[in-house]
Parts: structure tokens; sequence; C-alpha cells
């Protein structure tokens, strides 16, 4: 006898993709306890700088993205735990996260 097809006996029809990719951490840590790492890439010709590892809730980090924002007049956004920045402004986010407490490899 010759089968073809799915088998659905037992009435599972579990077709659930899991996101092996997107891993959300719930873990969070306090400002002294972070080690921020910066990372220099360019995108289609343009220079981006990467803050990170935030270990902290969505708002903390949307609030850090948006003090960054307003004092250095660019653009950024925020993916996972890292926040990017337009620009190659390396040493401008060091000076304006440490005098808010961060600390730096």
């Amino acid at each position: 006898m010759f089968e073809m097809g799915a088998k659905l006996e037992d009435g599972i029809f579990d077709t659930k993709k899991e996101d092996k990719n997107k891993k959300k951490s719930n873990h969070i840590e306090a400002k002294n306890n972070h080690q921020l790492v910066f990372t220099f890439e360019k995108r289609r010709g343009k220079p981006v700088t990467l803050v990170g590892r935030f270990y902290l809730s969505d708002n903390d980090k949307k609030d850090i993205l948006k003090l960054l924002k307003k004092k250095l007049a660019c653009g950024g956004s925020l993916k996972e735990e890292l926040i990017e920045i337009q620009g190659d402004v390396k040493d401008k986010i060091k000076v304006i996260l440490e005098k808010e407490g961060w600390k730096f490899k």
C-alpha cells in the first residue's frame, strides 16, 4: 500500500513555526553592572554607531535612545538590546552616557 501526504491522525494539526532567531531576554541589570561596547558599521556608505547590550526594560531603552537623539541631533533606532545612532559619534555618546552613570569597556 502506497500513501502520500501528511498523516493527520490523532487530531494533531499543529502548523506553528517557532522563530528561532528572535530571542527575547527579560534579564534586567542596574546601570553600574552594564559594560557597554561600541561597534561601528557602514550601511549603504553611511556610518552607524551601535551601543550595546542594554539589559533594561523597553521603556528605559527608549528613554536612553530619546536622550541620545536629542543631545546629538541625529536619528537612531532600537534593535533588541542595541541602540543604533546615525553617524560616527562614539566619543560624544561616551561623554553623554558617562554623565548619566554608565560604564564602558
